[in-house]
């Protein structure tokens, strides 16, 4: 059952591919400023994390940057805040031929994609990772500044933006899951037949927001779809969630917020007729432990030391639109309003509705858009993930970095992971690599790591989709007139 107390807990690590995870850190000794561009770092944390037995690597992304007034702030630019960055799609291929059974995930939008192209190239990644690869389904974010890169004009509300995104997503799981028959790729040498084109169908989509016509060129993969992960915890993002998503990412920040979450987002899934125990929740945590408490205390003073108040402010307007260094910082945050950043200004203000500004920065400076905060010792921590994890009802946790590098993940690895796992809380070690290797055996695929099947379940509903929304009178090119065509030239082949 999800989130039952005692159970065995997910482990993800949440990475940005830019010289700070967050708040800018880069600077630190142990910050990653001379790596973070480096694929061999990249290679190296993959290597490390697969060794430990993680469940997978998430990789949150953006194309946008933190902007005021329309504009690049100097800091953005001056302190490395979230930029410049990669884009880590086009290294987990290199990541997986690097390790055996981590899952990746990785972030797309819906805003200024297109379905085709997304999933081709998830289909593709799901192929060379041999079904190890998510999808973290995002709506946007820095949206004004991602829009003006890429030259949109037509610019949508928070809600409005979330109805656009079931049409795309709708779309790419009509080519994913409709668009060959499990048996319609043969590849049969003797008589020239790759595929049976009687067992492909044409995707027709026109709707209000997506338009689409043709045969997926990408043959059915181990999953078939990415696993769907979802982030964000506003009232729209979770309602989509419950409809769409197999892994949910929450911010938790208390433990009664976040059961709160839990609790809604699969009574919703419920509702929508899917079998809420499928829907996994993870959240974020970040981790600081050593061997006694003073120095697991001090390293947190000393990490929160390199925050600085005037990034926090940049960043927070990055995220939620809203340039807080101009407004009195005596004013109630329930009292702003804006249509981006829901997620983040409903956490302020549903903890505490008299929060002020001032309060909202300073809090902002040493959390960020993090989840929980862990300080303390092996058992110390390894005692609250358990109360968090067992309280909240969710399924894992992403571990986030302190000051970018890798060394937090290493001691959380050395120090916590032991006791988790002697008290059967995560899954058994991986076992070492050999000598003489055996003969590579297929991984488990993400999703079997998360729900035990390596499709989309049964009470999905990309299960009841098709492959047309159109009505067959409308469609120029059905499959009947694609069979034909493919029949005759193959004749014309065996008689000449």
């Amino acid at each position: 059952m999800s989130g039952a107390a005692g159970g065995r807990i997910l482990l993800g690590v949440f990475e940005t591919m830019n010289p700070s995870n967050g708040m800018p850190t880069w600077t630190h000794p142990e910050g990653r400023g001379d790596d973070w561009d480096d694929l061999g770092y990249w290679l190296g944390l993959a290597r490390e994390l697969d060794a430990a037995g993680f469940d997978f690597l998430f990789f949150a992304d953006t194309y946008g940057y933190a902007t005021l007034g329309g504009r690049m702030p100097e800091e953005v630019a001056a302190h490395g805040i979230q930029f410049p960055a990669l884009d880590p799609m086009l290294a987990i291929a290199a990541l997986a031929r690097e390790t055996r059974d981590i899952g990746f995930v990785v972030t797309s939008p819906t805003t200024v994609e297109r379905p085709y192209a997304t999933a081709r190239r998830f289909a593709t990644l799901d192929r060379f990772t041999d079904g190890r690869i998510g999808w973290n389904v995002v709506t946007g974010s820095s949206q004004a500044t991602t829009d003006e890169l890429f030259g949109v004009t037509a610019t949508l509300d928070h809600d409005a933006r979330y109805d656009a995104a079931d049409d795309f997503l709708d779309t790419c799981l009509r080519f994913w899951e409709h668009s060959w028959d499990d048996d319609a790729e043969v590849r049969d040498r003797e008589r020239g037949v790759y595929a049976d084109p009687a067992k492909l169908h044409r995707v027709e989509v026109d709707g209000v927001h997506q338009r689409a016509a043709g045969v997926f060129a990408v043959p059915p993969t181990r999953q078939r779809t990415p696993v769907l992960f979802q982030a964000g915890t506003s009232d729209r993002g979770r309602a989509y969630a419950a409809r769409n998503a197999e892994a949910v990412f929450i911010q938790g920040q208390s433990i009664e917020t976040a059961a709160a979450h839990v609790a809604d987002i699969r009574a919703q899934a419920a509702r929508h007729g899917r079998d809420a125990d499928e829907v996994k929740v993870v959240t974020g945590m970040t981790v600081t432990v050593a061997p006694t408490e003073a120095e697991a205390r001090a390293l947190r003073a000393e990490y929160e030391a390199v925050l600085r108040l005037d990034d926090a402010a940049v960043m927070f307007a990055g995220i939620t639109g809203i340039d807080l260094t101009g407004i009195d910082p005596d004013t109630r945050v329930a009292d702003l309003s804006t249509d981006l950043g829901q997620t983040l200004i409903n956490r302020y203000a549903r903890a505490d509705p008299d929060i002020r500004v001032r309060a909202v920065l300073d809090q902002f400076r040493t959390k960020a858009i993090r989840g929980f905060q862990v300080t303390g010792t092996p058992e110390q921590v390894a005692d609250e993930i358990e109360a968090i994890v067992d309280g909240s009802g969710i399924d894992g946790i992403m571990l986030e970095p302190t000051f970018g590098g890798s060394a937090a993940y290493r001691a959380f690895i050395d120090l916590v992971l032991p006791l988790l796992r002697s008290r059967g809380r995560v899954a058994p070690a991986p076992p070492a690599a050999t000598a003489v290797p055996a003969a590579p055996a297929a991984p488990v695929t993400l999703r079997e790591r998360l729900t035990g099947s390596p499709r989309l379940a049964a009470t999905h509903r990309a299960r009841r989709l098709t492959a047309s929304t159109i009505e067959p009178s409308r469609n120029a090119h059905s499959r009947p007139d694609i069979e034909r065509n493919v029949t005759a030239r193959q004749t014309e082949r065996e008689n000449a």
